[in-house]
């Protein structure tokens, strides 16, 4: 049960690397091949030596029979050629640790010629950054921690000579103290003497970030338009130098589940291609012909057959369990399907439990970290699970189509009167019938990552 319920809850990817470490520990749980003709034409290709399901049962029986002594024999299960290609090439399509942001930097200075000195002080200086490639610390503080380890003593100018090296093979910014200093030297790396533009970002970060425009120009005695020529230089400077550096592993989603339309019916499928069949092997056979009396093979061999049956069962039910829980989620999610995000109703957990006769935590785990792949995109499956708020109409929005809603009600905004979380409560209420707080409202759009209407004022 703890196996079957643990293997419910991998998301595909985990599940291939599950099957494949089975494999490779049990040598009687293989996968089904395909089928082939022979070459000659002449009939099918002989059968594997497999098992079905009810030989599996019968293998145990047979051997609480087994009595006889056998010869002696080898108990290796050997490892064809095509199987060894099959791990090494699994080997190699197995990506890579991403890299992180030191090492790209140390790869970047080490073609530098520089002394021993020198790049112990700069390797110091790389290990220092934070991820976004900030140096939180004075020269002073590094070239302290420094003098440590150092002999002589690290002083700041060969500290700042390091950083400035540094700085000249990789980013103008990279070790800058703050956001302030991290933009005024991109200034300088690019020559931009304008008054204006390093005025805001020495002294006016704060006001460019609420979008206080009028009280910058009230300060510089400069206009908007002046302003806002002034803010498109600085949206061309990089506010985070360590992002250029280093590595991210992408996301890989594989979808568990595939929703089609065929013939005005919407189908649920599971994506059980990429799932290979497993089936018990034969070799079990050959292996108890070859053992003896109280060598402890036979005791081994059980073992290996339930674990293989266990394993193969836990696989068919969490096969059949996800098939059950993604046709009722779609039964109820079929608006989704016709019109999209707005259509998705409410839904909770318990009422796909109760209708497909399983404990919440069941359905809990089966759509834990699954995806769906629908006309409308690929969704997480958790994600057509959500509250709701009663309309006047007497029916339920669900919370994501309301967000949806508010997200559209900004969309089409004037946005030199940008709408405020109360008349956004109020649009919701007169349009759609929808009745919510004003606090919700502002729940709701900071979930949609939404500035608030002041900072999305155009000048």
């Amino acid at each position: 049960m703890i196996q079957a319920m643990q293997i419910l809850q991998l998301p595909y990817l985990d599940l291939q690397t599950r099957i494949e470490q089975e494999l490779t520990e049990n040598p009687f749980l293989e996968v089904v091949e395909p089928e082939v003709a022979a070459e000659d034409g002449e009939g099918p290709a002989e059968e594997p030596a497999t098992a079905d399901s009810d030989g599996v049962e019968s293998m145990l029986e047979e051997l609480e029979r087994y009595d006889r002594d056998f010869g002696d024999g080898s108990r290796t299960r050997a490892v064809s050629s095509e199987e060894a290609d099959r791990k090494y090439e699994a080997m190699q399509n197995a990506p890579s640790l991403p890299e992180t942001l030191p090492q790209a930097l140390l790869r970047q200075i080490a073609f530098l010629n520089l002394d021993s000195r020198q790049r112990d002080i700069t390797e110091y200086l790389i290990w220092s950054l934070d991820n976004r490639g900030y140096l939180t610390e004075s020269l002073e503080q590094v070239a302290e921690e420094l003098s440590r380890e150092l002999d002589p003593p690290a002083q700041v100018h060969e500290v700042e000579a390091a950083l400035h090296e540094l700085r000249a093979v990789t980013h103008a910014a990279i070790g800058a103290h703050d956001l302030s200093d991290c933009l005024l030297l991109q200034l300088d790396a690019r020559g931009i003497e304008q008054p204006l533009v390093r005025t805001i970002v020495a002294e006016h970060l704060e006001d460019l970030e609420a979008n206080r425009l009028p009280r910058i120009a009230r300060v510089t005695g400069r206009t908007i338009d002046d302003i806002k020529q002034a803010i498109e230089e600085i949206r061309a400077l990089d506010p985070i130098p360590g992002a250029e550096y280093g590595e991210s592993r992408a996301t890989i989603i594989t979808p568990d589940v595939v929703v089609e339309e065929i013939d005005g019916e919407y189908v649920v499928r599971l994506d059980r291609q990429r799932t290979p069949d497993l089936t018990v092997s034969g070799a079990y056979r050959k292996m108890l012909a070859q053992a003896r009396r109280g060598d402890g093979v036979r005791e081994w061999v059980k073992k290996r057959l339930e674990s293989a049956r266990w394993f193969i069962d836990a696989i068919h039910q969490r096969q059949n369990t996800l098939q059950r829980i993604s046709e009722a989620v779609f039964v109820r999610q079929r608006e989704f399907l016709d019109r999209g995000v707005s259509g998705l109703k409410p839904l909770r957990m318990q009422e796909v439990a109760d209708e497909i006769g399983v404990h919440i935590s069941t359905v809990s785990r089966g759509v834990s970290g699954k995806y769906a792949q629908t006309s409308r995109g690929i969704f997480p499956m958790k994600f057509f699970f959500t509250g709701g708020t009663a309309k006047s109409t007497g029916e339920v929005a669900s919370q994501v189509s309301i967000k949806e809603r508010i997200r559209e009600l900004v969309a089409q905004e004037d946005c030199k009167k940008p709408l405020s979380d109360d008349q956004l409560a109020t649009l919701l209420d007169e349009r759609d019938g929808i009745r919510i707080a004003r606090r919700t409202v502002t729940k709701y759009r900071k979930a949609l990552d939404l500035p608030s209407s002041s900072q999305r004022r155009t000048y």
